[in-house]
């Protein structure tokens, strides 16, 4: 890992090649080049807005993120799509209903560059969507070689000096780990023969990694844990994360969960329920799509919780979880949970949250947020799983055999502490010495 000065500079263009023009990617595209433009702020955004505390309080150092590691300018981002309908980024962003169309109608010139390739697309993984902009090839092997050509002419055509790629497209039907995944002879052997345990996410991600180009997994898909893909990373020196963008509900969770359990508040049931209305509610719809979707969810609370260590407090614990499609609501998800805890002498006790957020408005800043530290990442020739932007993921990936941490301040003191020692800074414990010194 290179440290301060020796970190690779930020210098050239960033591709940001996107996999789904949908309301996640163009509330994305149309926020930066709003903020490109001086017409909003990059509210949410953990890289663009938050400081970080650096040294001793007394010494009062605290930039911000982006004055004190050398990330990316957004002046500098190009960016690559692909999706199943044909539609450019500002016929898509539209059709998103996410942002109001005055505001659209200020960035048509710049939405309307971004027209997207045609998709690696199956109805086998997504049953709910049927879009005809896709491509054809003899297998998915042919097809993983046609999104490395689009990468090569795009980085040729922008004179691109590095690269990210995220998903940003619809969660795909549950999939478990298979013989096939184990190796990466076997896993391109599978692709030659197209096996079904190969889904169009894992086809992005092999083009991507081959191509020595960061992937994120922004929905809880299959790809980047198995073997095969994992030691793909490693030989070519890739850095990766995953998995699916953490907003909304689960949000609510890792900072609710971990404020019960520093006060040893007993839990014995949370009951969670949203309705949707945009594509992604649309293609929950399907039971094997939503099965992918509540095994990310349901992870949540058990590893926060720590049942086997507070079996007193967590250990009858009942999660439930459900996401209902309804079309009225578009993007403006809303959810309710019913937290059933325990008190001192076991008195019963209630909490009743309704959070009426916008999917993709809190989506996008940390697609930028992942974007721009998983480059510094690259930069800093750190690869594999990026453990440290745990705070960004619903369902964070680790090591072999490690459980992920999903306690959001935690996370939170993990990332910060990680630009801390890429900058040789000291890392912070907030212990305070620093007064009892001076007794």
């Amino acid at each position: 890992m290179l440290r301060a000065e020796e970190i690779h500079a930020a210098k050239g263009k960033l591709g940001v090649l996107l996999v789904g023009l949908g309301a996640v990617s163009t509330t994305f595209v149309a926020g930066v080049e709003a903020i490109k433009k001086g017409q909003s702020e990059p509210i949410g955004s953990v890289s663009q807005m938050a400081t970080i505390r650096l040294g001793k309080r007394t010494e009062n150092r605290s930039p911000l993120i982006k004055d004190f590691v050398p990330l990316a300018k957004l002046e500098d981002i190009e960016f690559l799509a692909w999706d199943i309908f044909e539609a450019d980024a500002y016929e898509a962003a539209l059709k998103a209903g996410v942002l109001e169309k005055t505001e659209i109608d200020t960035l048509e010139q710049e939405l309307r560059k971004l027209k997207p390739h045609k998709a690696v697309f199956s109805k086998d993984y997504v049953k709910k969507l049927d879009g005809q902009h896709i491509k054809h090839g003899a297998n998915k092997m042919d097809l993983a070689e046609q999104l490395m050509a689009d990468i090569a002419a795009f980085k040729a055509e922008k004179q691109l000096d590095r690269m990210v790629m995220a998903w940003a497209a619809s969660t795909e039907v549950y999939l478990e780990a298979d013989a096939v995944h184990l190796t990466l002879d076997s896993f391109e052997q599978a692709m030659r023969e197209n096996h079904p345990a190969i889904a169009p996410s894992m086809i992005y991600a092999y083009a991507a990694l081959q191509m020595g180009i960061p992937f994120l997994n922004g929905a809880p898909n299959l790809n980047l844990e198995v073997p095969a893909l994992r030691a793909l990373a490693q030989a070519k020196k890739v850095p990766v994360g995953g998995k699916d963008f953490k907003t909304g509900q689960t949000l609510m969770k890792t900072i609710i969960a971990p404020g019960l359990k520093a006060r040893m508040i007993g839990v014995n049931g949370w009951f969670s329920t949203n309705i949707l209305g945009n594509r992604d509610g649309e293609v929950l719809d399907d039971p094997e799509s939503f099965k992918t979707k509540e095994v990310s969810k349901l992870s949540v609370l058990e590893s926060i919780l720590e049942q086997e260590k507070y079996p007193h407090l967590y250990g009858d614990l009942f999660h439930k979880v459900r996401i209902n499609y309804y079309p009225p609501r578009g993007d403006n998800k809303e959810s309710w949970d019913n937290i059933d805890i325990i008190g001192w002498m076991g008195y019963p006790m209630q909490i009743k949250i309704n959070f009426l957020c916008r999917d993709s408005i809190l989506a996008a800043p940390v697609l930028l947020d992942l974007i721009l530290f998983i480059d510094l990442a690259q930069r800093c020739e750190m690869y594999g799983v990026q453990e440290w932007l745990s705070f960004f993921w619903k369902s964070p990936m680790t090591a072999p055999g490690l459980q992920p941490e999903n306690d959001l301040f935690i996370q939170q003191t993990k990332l910060k502490n990680t630009l801390r020692y890429m900058m040789k800074e000291d890392m912070i414990t907030h212990l305070g010495l620093e007064y009892y010194d001076q007794m």
